[in-house]
C-alpha cells in the first residue's frame, strides 16, 4: 500500500510544476516583438528627468526605448543566459541608437549583464491583446517592430452560417 501511495505522489509532481508556471514564463514566440542589443544606464543618470517626465530611479524595473508608448510592459530575456525581467517602458532613446533598449541597473543585475554591459535580448509583450493595442497606437508600425496579430476576427451572419452547413 505504501508503495502505491509513493508512486501516486511521485507521478502527480510533474503536473504540480506545469500548474505553478506563471504565464509570462511560457514560451511564446509570438510576442515576440524585437530582438537587438540592449545595454542599462544607472548612476549618471538617478534623479534625473526621464522622457515620460517621471524621475529615473536606478532601483525601479524601467527601460527607455525609441518609440514604444509609455507605460508599455515588456518581458526581456537575455539570450546568453535564458534571465527574464519585466519592465516598464518610462525614457526615450535616441533615434540614432543601434541599441533596442536601455536598461536600469536593477533590471540589468536580474538579467546578469552588469559585467557585460551589453547583451542580445528579445522583447516579448505580455499578452497578444498588447499587440493589437500597439497596433493601435501607431498610424504606420515602425519597421523595427513585430506587431502582427496571429488571428483575425471572424465575423458571420446567420445566413452565411447556414450556407456553410454542410449535410450528410
Amino acid at each position: 500500500m505504501n508503495k502505491i501511495f509513493i508512486l501516486l505522489i511521485v507521478s502527480l509532481l510533474p503536473i504540480s510544476r506545469v500548474l505553478g508556471q506563471s504565464p509570462f514564463t511560457a514560451p511564446d514566440s509570438l510576442l515576440v516583438i524585437q530582438s537587438g542589443i540592449a545595454s542599462y544606464y544607472g548612476k549618471a543618470f538617478h534623479k534625473r528627468q526621464t522622457a515620460s517626465g517621471e524621475v529615473f530611479d536606478m532601483m525601479d524595473y524601467t527601460a527607455a526605448h525609441k518609440h514604444l508608448p509609455f507605460g508599455t510592459l515588456l518581458k526581456v530575456t537575455n539570450l546568453t543566459n535564458g534571465y527574464q525581467v519585466i519592465v516598464r517602458i518610462n525614457d526615450r532613446l535616441p533615434k540614432s541608437s543601434k541599441r533596442v533598449i536601455d536598461l536600469s541597473r536593477v533590471s540589468a543585475e536580474q538579467l546578469s549583464m552588469v559585467t557585460d554591459g551589453i547583451v542580445d535580448v528579445t522583447m516579448e509583450v505580455l499578452s497578444h491583446h498588447a499587440i493589437a493595442q500597439l497596433r493601435e497606437f501607431y498610424d504606420g508600425v515602425p519597421v523595427d517592430l513585430r506587431l502582427r496579430l496571429y488571428y483575425e476576427p471572424l465575423q458571420a451572419f446567420k445566413d452565411e452560417l447556414a450556407m456553410l452547413k454542410i449535410e450528410f
